[in-house]
């Protein structure tokens, strides 16, 4: 469909309302969306809170903002089948500057989705966002205990946070649980009570839009989690969210371009959404990655050492509903090939099921990872740089112990000087980013890992 068509036919988004409901055991937001002209949406979330002490009122004036500003983001999914021009929000306040907050977001945010849908909107023209403006804040009525609140995706990340921060008071959010992330808790030592479930519901009209050939793609699904993490923080007192984005997030997949799969998971998203939660929320609670000094390399080699999670993690997102390496994605050639400069073959094999340099199918997903074509694959995935350097030394080790190089180590020995990015490029396991929020009293896990991700180099 074209896209100049939709936004004439639809030209308004409505987010007419939103709720929070408690009964005894779950907590259920629910949102009231509409695009004028064509169908509602009514998309909720529950929150399991069987086994959860709430120290703050779920329904208080600083909760519901946390709600009202998580179902802009969560408007996002609606809102892209047509892209309209304006979208109006009866339901709360927006300032002026709160509205170009979430305009910045939405407009990073969908940059895969425009990319891919050959969509040309300048930011000014994107939309217009309205809104009754007050710059009244709730109060902030917060009672804190000393608890961290991580979000666990069942990948490698999370649990290196979780090994940092073993000594702490921790709980965990996942979203649509699926049996790696409850499995790398219990990993992490820790019982199935120490983890909020969550449960986001999309509306079925969404995806019937979809089957009909409206507009779709990729949305900023960590600025949810961020908000959905921050409201499950405030009700239980948890003082410190703490993400695990590298710094290799910052990188985007556009060569000649600023698109970024991992837009919402960016040090410029988390910094502007620190200072968002600083000033229109509360104050008592911070939101930091406690992994972005470091990159996706480091992050392997140290996750190399904590044997406990090998068998439990699943960072494949194709395979994650049935708890498998699918072995064809890039996210999982990417994890295969980060690993294999740190682990021996049968340590590899311990985790994947074969081995993915083998496979002539994934050639054009290596060259997108190795920065031999102009976009890197839309995923998860750390920076070419790092992706080289790791599979060339995979390749100069296997080569030194006179081992036949697998196709696609073959590919990349027959085309770059694999010995001289090793030489070269060792300075990637010492590299620190100054660039990040983590606090003076979490600085005792970053020079941890800085020691053991340095060891030996």
């Amino acid at each position: 469909m074209v896209i100049n068509d939709l936004r004439d036919k639809y030209p308004v988004f409505i987010f007419r309302n939103y709720s929070v409901k408690k009964n005894k055991d779950e907590i259920t937001l629910v949102f009231d969306f509409t695009i004028e002209g064509l169908t509602d949406f009514s998309p909720n979330i529950k929150i399991n809170t069987r086994n959860l002490k709430l120290l703050n009122l779920y329904d208080s004036p600083c909760a519901k903002r946390i709600v009202f500003a998580l179902g802009l983001v969560e408007a996002v999914s609606y809102f892209k089948a047509v892209c309209p021009k304006t979208v109006k929000v009866p339901c709360g306040f927006l300032s002026s500057d709160e509205k170009l907050w979430f305009k910045k977001l939405w407009y990073n945010g969908l940059g895969e989705f425009f990319y891919n849908n050959n969509i040309e909107l300048g930011f000014d023209e994107f939309v217009s966002i309205e809104a009754f403006e007050d710059e009244k804040i709730p109060q902030d009525d917060f009672v804190g205990s000393a608890v961290n609140l991580i979000p666990i995706g069942g990948g490698k990340d999370s649990c290196v946070t979780s090994s940092l921060l073993e000594e702490q008071k921790n709980l965990f959010i996942t979203v649509n649980d699926q049996q790696a992330r409850t499995q790398c808790v219990r990993a992490a030592g820790y019982g199935e009570n120490s983890i909020i479930k969550t449960h986001r519901e999309i509306d079925k009209r969404l995806i019937e839009l979809n089957r009909q050939g409206f507009l779709n793609g990729h949305t900023p699904f960590s600025a949810i989690v961020a908000f959905l993490s921050l409201y499950c923080a405030y009700i239980t007192g948890c003082e410190s969210i703490v993400l695990s984005n590298e710094s290799s997030a910052n990188e985007g997949n556009i060569k000649e371009g600023s698109v970024n799969h991992q837009y919402s998971k960016s040090f410029t998203f988390e910094k502007d959404f620190y200072e968002y939660v600083n000033k229109y929320i509360t104050k008592n609670i911070k939101y930091f990655s406690l992994l972005r000094p470091f990159n996706e390399l480091q992050i392997a080699k140290y996750f190399a050492g904590e044997k406990q999670y090998h068998m439990v993690f699943r960072s494949c997102n194709r395979g994650s509903k049935e708890n498998i390496w699918c072995c064809s994605c890039p996210k999982c050639l990417f994890v295969f090939g980060v690993l294999s400069p740190f682990l021996s073959e049968d340590e590899m094999l311990e985790i994947f099921p074969k081995n993915l340099f083998k496979n002539e199918k994934l050639l054009i997903t290596f060259k997108g990872l190795i920065g031999h074509l102009p976009v890197k694959p839309f995923e998860c995935v750390g920076t070419t740089r790092e992706y080289l350097f790791a599979v060339s030394k995979k390749t100069e080790q296997l080569k030194s112990s006179g081992k036949q190089l697998p196709f696609l180590l073959g590919y990349l020995d027959r085309t770059e000087k694999t010995e001289e990015i090793v030489k070269h490029g060792t300075r990637i396991l010492d590299e620190f980013n100054m660039e990040h929020l983590v606090p003076d009293k979490f600085l005792f896990a970053v020079e941890r890992m800085k020691r053991i991700v340095s060891a030996g180099n």
